[in-house]
């Protein structure tokens, strides 16, 4: 039976296609290290699985989630007083915060509820592939910004044609950034802001690493620019601050009317986040920060270990300094894809080509730092073993 048209636009899934690729591997008996996908291995503080078994066990938890579509009033307001605490940034639980079965799904709901078929949508190349996917399942067009190292990996809005950011309804922005582990800066955002004004451009600024960052680097949020809340809404996620990935728990937040619309997706498509999960959120959110800088701790430990093998066999460069990830240049003469393959072929590490992400990824290779010490260490005595030939 033949699926719909839609599908054929969207390219396969990179981390669908990097399991199977090491599925295969260790079927064959090869011990393969992915340091190729962001899933963090450590587990999710004890309290919040303890407050998710304390709630399981209420039989009215069972039932169809407390106003499905919106996410429990509780975790809203919680989700609230956070971001009042975090960011200093005022919203109100009842319009302007949305609960989400994880971020990615606010995504590709963002683009049901903002754009039309045929309508062009900005998003950064190199950029997280489901914003693609997300726009053409919508039945949008997609445009690619580069973000390049000279300018920090942010985008220069001014160079977007005219005539392409009148005809956009839309923009997706991802900061701390994957791939690149860039950081927006309140300047910048202040002048996204002035840009979606002026075009009538709906912005979707997706966060879901806000608390992943390194050596003193401020924690932004795209609803601390001076009118961000009249031109679009910021994803969040307990996923990654948490290693919470497969609770699958995330929030919207911002303009009023892109959040009813979202609800109004949401209505008409699932029901809503299981009651126990988001009084685990209501936990983690409230009482968990310091699990946050554990992580952030291991995530740094790991680092420094990658860049000091980097160094061993010549790759030297400035890292940005958020999320757990690397964007790493590769060896002069070699691509993007020459470097995974010799990778995976000579050491059995996997790592992400940069091309993966766009045109604009050539050059490079993205490194995950989320897997046991151990492992890593192995990875990178393999590596170093293999370029000091």
């Amino acid at each position: 039976m033949q699926a719909a048209q839609r599908l054929s636009k969207i390219p396969p899934y990179l981390f669908m296609e990097l399991r199977k690729k090491i599925n295969k591997a260790k079927a064959d008996g090869v011990d393969v290290i992915s340091l190729a996908i962001g899933d963090p291995v450590e587990p999710t503080p004890v309290s919040i699985i303890e407050e998710l078994c304390r709630r399981v066990h209420d039989p009215e938890n069972h039932r169809y989630p407390t106003d499905e579509e919106k996410g429990m009033l509780g975790f809203r307001r919680e989700v609230a007083r956070w971001y009042a605490e975090r960011y200093g940034v005022s919203l109100d639980p009842e319009t302007e915060i949305l609960g989400l079965i994880g971020s990615k799904e606010g995504c590709h709901h963002f683009v049901l509820a903002r754009v039309n078929p045929g309508e062009t949508v900005l998003m950064t190349d190199p950029g997280y592939p489901a914003y693609r996917s997300s726009i053409l399942m919508g039945g949008g067009e997609p445009y690619n910004v580069p973000i390049l190292p000279e300018n920090h990996y942010l985008p220069v809005l001014s160079d977007i044609p005219t005539d392409v950011a009148k005809s956009a309804t839309a923009i997706f922005l991802n900061y701390p950034n994957n791939p690149t582990g860039a950081c927006a800066t309140l300047p910048f955002l202040n002048d996204l802001v002035a840009f979606a004004r002026q075009f009538d451009i709906a912005v979707c600024y997706d966060n879901p690493y806000s608390e992943i960052l390194f050596s003193g680097q401020e924690r932004i949020s795209f609803l601390m620019a001076e009118g961000a809340k009249e031109v679009g809404i910021e994803l969040s996620s307990l996923s990654k601050p948490f290693n919470m990935c497969g609770w699958r728990l995330g929030m919207a937040s911002g303009n009023r009317d892109l959040i009813a619309a979202i609800s109004k997706v949401k209505e008409n498509t699932d029901s809503g986040i299981f009651n126990p999960i988001q009084y685990a959120g209501i936990h983690a959110l409230k009482n968990e920060a310091g699990a946050v800088e554990q992580m952030i701790a291991i995530y740094g430990k790991r680092r420094r270990r990658v860049l000091d093998a980097l160094r061993k066999i010549g790759i030297v460069f400035d890292p940005p300094k958020g999320t757990f990830y690397l964007w790493v240049p590769v060896p002069q003469g070699m691509t993007s894809l020459e470097f995974t393959n010799r990778l995976f072929d000579k050491t059995a590490v996997v790592v992400a080509a940069g091309t993966a992400y766009g045109r604009y990824g050539e050059g490079f290779v993205r490194f995950s730092l989320t897997v046991p010490d151990a492992r890593l260490e192995e990875a990178m005595q393999r590596i170093e073993k293999e370029f000091a030939k």
